[in-house]
């Protein structure tokens, strides 16, 4: 007891601790990966922790219905197995489900994946906002309350002070240079207004004149150059903030891209194989809601808008062809009309992820333009982004071709611009 008392723990007390914290620790990460596996691969047709059917029936209670041992293992990996073996609940679970057809995930997933969805199943994770009673609200952009002075009316009110500091002085020079002509019996100077005197004074200094106009002209062009260089959509690059507008849904990139960890492309299907990246239509969303009717913040609210434009009667599970009207979504990354870009091409052969140009959208509630998108943007983007070669098909040969050219003379990196990308005709043909 002594020991104990000393050392907290004798080494037997210690050792079984030890197990006891690695036993719960494998149990927070198993939970953890069965909880992602389950939204990447079954959360599209089955409610975890419901009864409510989606494309599926909800899981609430699967072990008590379902056969004892093995059988749910063996359903997941091959369900067209296990029917066509003459399974009798398997045929029975078929037929009640108007004979759907069910993923096979053999060869996708694996035992211990299979035993950390059905362990997710089986333990539903605790929520302690709601266990407590709290409810917690979707991140919300900060109100942005002081813009600073305009730079422009900043530049006016020092060209009025200037102007008026040079009448004062002009006045006082006209006054002393007087009183001294006088003092020597002189003639004062003649009456003569700014402009006059200003014309005098460029006609005794031409050349001068003439080089400081030089320079205010090339100065004026460069000015030229940056504002074209500049040019963007709905672009503030005083707060540096971009367009967001509000859509016809109040629809959250964090809730369903980033929370539910849904892919990118599952909205925008298009963008590998086109230039545009795609506007997900109602059918898309209605993949999910047709069994999800509630939503965490606005409740039922904004989901029967996407009803209204389905045409869909949660009620009786029935579409109304007549009633349905398409969502008039508003696209948020703008480019000037003279300008071409391709999706594809971007995210296919130059291998960027779509946190390049739009921002982490796993983390905004409603989408804003991050990225001024202007020439200036992507001509930088360009010089400093590597083209990627490796494991890339459409760049093999020239890689290899490359490597041999250079071979032993310097080390190159081959970026965007050295293989075209700063070619006016690229983006503006």
């Amino acid at each position: 007891m002594k020991q104990a008392v000393k050392g907290f723990l004798p080494p037997v007390g210690k050792s079984f601790a030890f197990i006891l914290i690695c036993l719960a620790w494998v149990s927070v990460s198993k939970a953890q990966d069965g909880a992602k596996l389950f939204k990447q691969n079954c959360a599209v047709c089955h409610a975890a922790h419901t009864d409510q059917k989606l494309t599926g029936p909800g899981l609430k209670g699967i072990f008590d219905r379902a056969p004892k041992g093995d059988w749910l293992k063996r359903w997941i990996i091959n369900n067209e197995k296990l029917i066509k073996s003459g399974d009798a609940y398997a045929s029975k679970i078929y037929n009640e489900n108007g004979k759907a057809a069910m993923t096979v995930f053999e060869g996708q997933l694996t035992d211990k994946d299979v035993d950390a969805i059905l362990d997710y199943i089986k333990n539903p994770p605790v929520d302690n906002a709601v266990a407590a009673g709290s409810k917690t609200p979707l991140e919300v952009d900060p109100v942005i309350t002081e813009d600073g002075i305009d730079p422009l009316y900043l530049i006016l009110a020092i060209v009025i002070v200037l102007a008026i500091l040079l009448v004062i002085f002009r006045s006082i020079r006209i006054a002393l240079h007087n009183s001294a002509q006088l003092a020597e019996g002189k003639s004062p100077m003649p009456d003569m207004t700014l402009w006059q005197e200003s014309k005098l004074w460029m006609q005794k200094n031409r050349r001068l004149v003439g080089v400081c106009c030089i320079v205010l002209g090339f100065m004026g062009m460069k000015s030229c150059w940056d504002a074209c260089y500049n040019i963007g959509v709905y672009y503030d690059w005083k707060t540096q903030k971009g367009y967001k507008p509000e859509q016809p849904i109040k629809f959250s990139h964090k809730l369903h891209a980033g929370d539910h960890e849904i892919a990118c492309q599952y909205c925008h299907s298009s963008v590998e194989k086109s230039k545009h990246a795609g506007i997900p239509s109602v059918n898309i969303c209605m993949n999910c809601h047709k069994g999800i009717q509630k939503g965490p913040q606005y409740g039922e609210t904004e989901i029967a808008k996407i009803y209204k434009a389905a045409g869909f009667d949660p009620k009786s599970g029935k579409y109304d062809t007549k009633l349905q009207k398409p969502l008039e979504w508003i696209k948020v990354h703008n480019l000037p009309d003279h300008v071409y870009f391709n999706h594809s091409q971007h995210v296919v052969v130059g291998k960027q992820e779509c946190t390049s140009c739009h921002g982490n959208l796993k983390e905004m509630t409603v989408a804003e333009q991050k990225a001024p998108l202007t020439m200036k943007w992507c001509i930088e983007c360009h010089r400093k982004t590597e083209v990627a070669m490796a494991d890339n098909p459409y760049y093999d040969r020239l890689h290899k071709a490359l490597k041999a050219k250079y071979a032993g003379q310097y080390d190159v990196k081959f970026t965007v611009d050295k293989i075209g990308g700063l070619e006016c005709s690229k983006c503006h043909y």
